[in-house]
């Protein structure tokens, strides 16, 4: 299960990862349970990431991006080369306010 965001929002979100840091890669294994569990907490404490593909990796960023988003119920905001970003609301404190 994603979570549904509107394209107004989409746009909100891609605009504020510009200026974001990769926080997490995914390398020759995929999207493993480690990898899993460490979007999941990322996305707790920030609520938007921006990841990185690595070469190794079996994957396309944008089946990477699915993959990941079905795990840890979050929406993809955008996928540009190698390198995706999602979002997923904080349940303990959100931050950011979407439109």
């Amino acid at each position: 299960m994603m979570l549904e965001i509107t394209s107004k929002q989409r746009s909100q979100l891609r605009s504020m990862c510009n200026t974001l840091p990769v926080v997490l890669y995914i390398g020759k294994e995929g999207v493993t349970e480690a990898v899993a569990k460490q979007a999941w907490d990322a996305l707790e404490a920030r609520e938007l990431i921006k990841c990185s593909v690595q070469r190794g990796c079996p994957l396309t960023a944008r089946e990477a991006c699915q993959e990941l988003c079905d795990r840890v119920h979050a929406a993809p905001v955008q996928c540009i080369g190698n390198k995706f970003s999602i979002y997923r609301e904080s349940r303990e404190n959100p931050v950011i306010i979407l439109l």
